[in-house]
């Protein structure tokens, strides 16, 4: 669920803002060379990028662009920028002054870590992620970076706590943390900084027994939730002012809000399709831009769409869904019509696909039909585990094929990561390569990008993966 803009009448340096910023994550086989995305990223007329880590390659490719990027830190490195100023000095030097000034990179904020209050980490980093934000904060500051450059902790929804019968009146800050919590929105406060959370609406949808669809969407007529005077019509608005009263009721009634991610992802289980994330996200873009806010928070709102693209190499620890949240598919090209304008000033224009994609040889990897079904399952199940076949599990895009046709996707996908290299398509002579494009229906069997040299694949470590919290029902819970 989530809110993605930032109050415009609290943050007077995003006034003017029109666009909503996006996720750029890097978590993939088959990465886009950095320029062809900053060139994607400008001809979409997008101006906010979040990082989930502070890449080189990736922030040096956005320099001399009016890009304004958030970098982060990981939560592996949260304890020891939490236990020595001078790690937060010698960080914010290697990963946010050094690219910055004349023709640099536009770096206006430093995620703290990702979502590190989470219930399911059971505290790992409960001690160390504000002490960390507080000497991260304080080494910009040392480097004259204190008005212009802002640190912040991305929060799982899950910080929130809210009782039967789930009122957004009624929450407060999760108990375990509620002591954390108050320190951190007093220094946000102090520092100009905001509070930053991620929702979900469609996990609320997936998670959640009954959740009644149309309350993950903007356009119920019932399933509304009447709070005294308010009526809240979607899942988004409820969680959101929930968090505006947990700030209030915390002495901090206008800290400003940013919704670090939201999204709606395309493939893997039955509701994550092509036609549910266009209805989400065009009613989710209109509604932060329309001026109408929420019930407690009216006006623009601010955030960040998850995700640019998709990331193949995601940990599908939560669900396979999570390789598939891009609003572009791994190679760039859209996969719906979305305007990001909000349609608020009329039609406006559709998103741009990538330009000069450096696709591999147009050929795929298929099943041998002359070779029998013997060790076809094993050899499947090698291709999978090696990797991605998300599409062809139940409700997925791929889910109708055949056994034959579950293995030919597999064989391709593997042949695919593996950069079409010579032996890649053989498993034990049950494959081979065809120059027929073998998609069929919806299931697409895709052809892999040429290696780059700035190829950078995290593991699950680098970024939340574990994000089943125990929230409400009205609580988005999970952020990739």
């Amino acid at each position: 669920m989530t809110k993605l803009r930032i109050l415009v009448l609290c943050f007077p340096y995003l006034v003017g803002a029109t666009s909503l910023g996006v996720n750029w994550g890097t978590m993939s086989y088959n990465p886009l060379p950095n320029s062809i995305v900053v060139q994607m990223l400008q001809a979409n007329k997008i101006t906010q990028v979040k990082l989930f880590d502070a890449n080189p390659d990736v922030i040096k490719s956005m320099a001399g662009t009016d890009l304004e990027v958030m970098v982060a830190a990981s939560n592996d490195e949260l304890a020891s920028l939490a236990a020595d100023p001078a790690a937060a000095v010698a960080w914010v030097s290697e990963n946010v002054t050094q690219y910055i000034g004349g023709n640099g990179v536009n770096i206006k904020w430093v995620a703290v870590g990702n979502e590190p209050f989470l219930s399911s980490y059971n505290g790992m980093y409960q001690d160390v992620a504000f002490p960390a934000l507080q000497n991260v904060q304080q080494a910009l500051a040392n480097a004259g970076h204190a008005s212009d450059i802002k640190a912040t902790i991305p929060c799982n929804a899950d910080v929130l706590s809210s009782p039967p019968p789930y009122l957004p009146s009624q929450t407060t800050w999760r108990p375990d943390i509620a002591s954390i919590m108050a320190q951190l929105t007093q220094f946000l406060s102090s520092t100009g900084a905001p509070f930053m959370v991620n929702f979900y609406p469609f996990l609320s949808l997936v998670l959640t027994t009954n959740f009644p669809l149309a309350f993950a969407f903007f356009n119920s007529t019932a399933n509304n939730i009447v709070d005294g005077s308010h009526v809240y019509t979607n899942v988004f608005d409820a969680s959101y002012d929930g968090l505006v009263t947990a700030l209030t009721n915390t002495g901090f009634p206008t800290l400003p809000i940013i919704i670090g991610e939201i999204g709606w992802p395309t493939d893997g289980v039955l509701d994550a399709n092509i036609q549910f994330a266009q209805s989400f996200m065009s009613q989710l873009v209109t509604h932060m831009l329309s001026g109408t806010g929420t019930p407690l928070r009216p006006g623009v709102l601010n955030g960040y769409l998850f995700s640019l693209l998709d990331e193949d190499a995601k940990s599908i620890l939560p669900g396979p869904f999570e390789r598939h949240w891009g609003i572009f598919n791994y190679d760039g090209s859209v996969k719906y019509t979305l305007d990001l304008t909000g349609g608020v000033n009329g039609a406006g224009p559709s998103l741009v696909p990538a330009q000069n994609v450096p696709y591999l040889p147009t050929k795929w990897c298929v099943v041998n039909p002359n070779m029998g079904l013997t060790e076809l399952q094993s050899n499947l199940d090698y291709a999978c585990n090696h990797g991605d076949c998300t599409a062809s599990y139940p409700g997925g895009s791929c889910s109708s094929l055949t056994l034959e046709g579950n293995a030919s996707y597999a064989f391709n996908n593997y042949f695919q990561f593996t950069d079409q290299l010579p032996g890649s398509c053989d498993f034990q002579g049950l494959a081979e390569v065809t120059t027929t494009n073998p998609s069929t229906g919806t299931c697409e069997f895709f052809v892999g990008l040429q290696p780059t040299t700035a190829f950078h694949c995290y593991g699950p470590s680098m970024r939340s993966e574990k994000r089943f919290g125990g929230v409400s029902w009205n609580l988005s819970i999970l952020a990739p």
